[in-house]
Order: structure tokens, then C-alpha cells, then sequence
């Protein structure tokens, strides 16, 4: 191994000469500097990318459309959905509270019938967000709510009056 190493250096031309004084201190300074270099670099850098993420996050908040809900066009028609929402709660619980093998497809019937509205309910405010409070859209909005508790009384009439549903099952 050692003779490897010294043909080596004999077939090659390597400097063997000793560096000039003081070469190993400015080699040393050379390299403390450029690492004071770095960090300051990196130091900008995650200054400039954060700020860059913080603009980015506030221009796609602010460039996000908001939706309207029927509560959003006036008082009046907050408080009308709120009393919708309120009692199509409530009647849901008592709903809920008759739930038994008995009154199972009923119940999920219903059901089905208000995921199907709540999906138009959606359309409506997906209307309404883009063009505007308009009397029909409104209109429809509030059609949609009423047509939810007809659904939920009809339901809980059904499930109150056994004869009632007796003849819903031979029809």
C-alpha cells in the first residue's frame, strides 16, 4: 500500500512545496466567513418565503367568493331561517325518538326526501351567490324549507297513526 502510494506521488507532479506562513489562518478566516454567509443567506431566504406564504394564504382568502345564505339578505329573512332550522330540528328529535323496526322505511323515506332538498338548497345558494338577491331565488329558498316540514309532519303523522299506516302498506 505504501509503495502505491508513494509511485503515485512520484509519477505525478504534486506540489510538495509548504504553503507560505500565516496560510492556514486566512484559510480559517476564509472559512468562518463563508458560513456567516450562509446563515445570513438562509436567514433572508425564510424571511422572503414566509412572507411570500403569508401573502399568498391572504390574496386566496380574499379572492374566495363567500356564499350567501337566506340569512345574509336581510334580518327578516335571517329570522325566517332561523325558525325554519329550528323546527326541522326539532321535528327531526321526535322523529328520531320514534324510530323503531315499525317505522324504519318511513323514517329513511323521509329522509332520503330531505337530502334531495338540502342538495337543491344548495343550488339555491350557489344562485343566489352568483346572481344576486333575486325575489325567486329567495322564494325558492323558502319554498325549499317549507316543503321540508311538510315532509317531517307528514312523516310524524305516519308514525303516530298505526291505521294510517297500516293503509300505507297495502296501497
Amino acid at each position: 500500500m505504501k509503495d502505491k502510494l508513494h509511485q503515485f506521488f512520484s509519477d505525478n507532479n504534486v506540489d510538495l512545496v509548504k504553503p507560505h506562513s500565516g496560510h492556514l489562518k486566512r484559510f480559517e478566516k476564509k472559512l468562518n466567513a463563508s458560513k456567516k454567509h450562509q446563515k445570513t443567506l438562509w436567514k433572508w431566504l425564510s424571511i422572503a418565503a414566509s412572507v411570500i406564504l403569508i401573502l399568498g394564504f391572504w390574496l386566496g382568502s380574499n379572492h374566495q367568493k363567500k356564499q350567501i345564505d337566506l340569512a345574509d339578505v336581510s334580518p327578516k329573512m335571517e329570522e325566517v331561517q332561523d325558525y325554519f332550522v329550528s323546527t326541522i330540528n326539532q321535528e327531526l328529535k321526535m322523529i328520531e325518538k320514534k324510530r323503531n323496526l315499525e317505522t324504519e322505511t318511513i323514517i329513511e323515506n323521509a329522509l332520503d326526501e330531505l337530502e334531495e332538498l338540502e342538495d337543491n338548497y344548495k343550488v339555491f345558494i350557489k344562485e343566489l351567490t352568483k346572481n344576486g338577491k333575486q325575489k325567486r331565488i329567495i322564494s325558492a329558498m323558502i319554498k325549499n324549507y317549507q316543503r321540508r316540514l311538510d315532509i317531517l309532519e307528514r312523516t310524524l303523522n305516519q308514525i303516530k297513526n298505526p291505521k294510517f299506516l297500516e293503509d300505507e302498506i297495502y296501497i
